[in-house]
């Protein structure tokens, strides 16, 4: 029996801001939003069946640190998309920088980072 991924959890600076371009860029909508640990605050944005939850605590520190020099450390999230000409539309809409374009088995894609600095992958497949 094949698993699927369900979610990923990271923390962000505003949980409600990074929601509302992912709604905008990627067409997901809120599943849940509410008080989490340590007095922080979560939304889940996403489809029916996977999301992100995007954790804000108290007070966020940015660690300064490269995530691919980090064991452990999140590199990348990789969103699939049907009409990866838009979307890099939206994304530019929404105040980021599309980069590293490229066209490769499975398709093509490229990557940018968002306001919290997580690099998000966008690939169309062929």
């Amino acid at each position: 029996m094949m698993a699927t991924l369900e979610h990923t959890n990271f923390t962000v600076r505003d949980p409600k801001a990074s929601a509302a371009w992912m709604q905008k860029v990627f067409d997901w909508k809120t599943r849940w939003e509410g008080p989490a640990i340590a007095g922080g605050y979560t939304v889940h944005v996403g489809s029916t069946h996977t999301y992100l939850a995007l954790y804000a605590p108290n007070d966020p520190k940015s660690s300064g640190e490269s995530s691919y020099d980090v064991l452990g450390g999140l590199n990348h999230v990789g969103v699939l998309v049907e009409d990866i000409d838009a979307t890099e539309e939206e994304v530019r809409k929404a105040g980021f920088e599309p980069h590293n374009h490229a066209d490769y088995e499975p398709g093509r894609r490229f990557y940018f980072r968002d306001d919290n600095g997580i690099e998000f992958e966008v690939v169309q497949y062929d």
